[in-house]
């Protein structure tokens, strides 16, 4: 039976209490929507970057905390917060900018650390040492969406970097600061892609170094490039019990320390096309956790010092 290490008990060990995270937005774009490598973004992306439950951008990043608190605060009455930047790609602009946005963030009452979600081609040198520096005085993770490790299917879905490039990305945040949380985005269900190509992503992951990863299954979103091919009967959506039999065998693959960010997703209801079988997350994650039960293959446990 396979014992894995969620992130709730991963920031109870690292930060000592209970942690909720705040979706924030830097106010960046994406090199895949700008014209350095492309105007569409992602095949799957919605027209927010994957910002659809931040707060608006029109606010600082103080008052984005403030307002992210309060849709949280009946649940995290006596916790902490992670600050996260999650809208597009926030290491995707000016370093000076930024740094201020992180330290902005790190300077509100209540924040533990801060979590900056990005594109392995998107960390330069300069942004890397400062994001290094800020490591020193607080929590910091790195979140990379990598998606795939198929390439012909990064191809498809206009990633618009190599597997190399990912590779190279852990290594240097590895690098630049041991102490960075390095956390990878995988998603299942990809148009063209079979079981073998989805664990083969999990495998690279593992094999690259990344600290944790986050696992969900594709969504057809109003207003993508990828609902007009869906809609057209171009390829099927991943069934629940399928989904669930992915993520245990992924598990396995995992280093024993890897830390589980997240074992499902939810779309935006409102935004929500397919699978429908996604919109309420935690009935998903309730009936996973039975399927794991029932199939004997997970068991979740005590994040622990390595000593122990």
């Amino acid at each position: 039976m396979y014992q894995y290490y969620s992130a709730s008990d991963f920031y109870k060990h690292k930060l000592g209490t209970k942690i909720y995270k705040l979706s924030l937005d830097a106010g960046c774009t994406c090199p895949t929507r700008d014209g350095t490598k492309g105007t569409d973004g992602c095949i799957f992306c919605s027209a927010a970057g994957s910002g659809d439950f931040a707060a608006p951008r029109i606010l600082t990043v103080t008052q984005q905390i403030e307002a992210a608190k309060l849709l949280v605060r009946q649940k995290n009455k006596t916790g902490r917060y992670i600050a996260y930047f999650q809208n597009f790609t926030n290491t995707y602009g000016n370093p000076d900018e930024l740094e201020a946005k992180y330290r902005e963030a790190l300077a509100a009452p209540d924040i533990a650390g801060i979590s900056i979600a990005t594109r392995p081609d998107c960390l330069e040198s300069g942004i890397l040492e400062r994001i290094a520096r800020l490591s020193s005085m607080a929590f910091v993770s790195i979140e990379l969406g990598l998606q795939t490790a198929n390439e012909q299917t990064a191809l498809y879905i206009r990633r618009g970097y190599g597997n190399s490039i990912y590779d190279d990305a852990l290594r240097r945040i590895h690098e630049a600061c041991s102490e960075i949380h390095v956390v990878t985005h995988v998603i299942f269900g990809l148009p063209g892609e079979t079981d073998a190509d989805m664990l083969a992503t999990v495998k690279h992951c593992a094999d690259a170094g990344s600290d944790g990863i986050k696992m969900t299954v594709l969504h057809i979103l109003r207003g993508t490039a990828l609902a007009g091919e869906y809609e057209a009967g171009t390829f099927r959506c991943m069934g629940m019990e399928s989904y669930f039999d992915v993520v245990s065998r992924s598990l396995e693959l995992l280093p024993p320390r890897t830390v589980i960010h997240r074992l499902t997703g939810d779309g935006p209801k409102k935004l929500l096309i397919a699978p429908l079988w996604t919109a309420e997350k935690h009935v998903v994650h309730n009936a996973m956790l039975r399927w794991f039960d029932e199939h004997n293959v997970v068991q979740g446990r005590m994040y622990q010092n390595s000593s122990n």
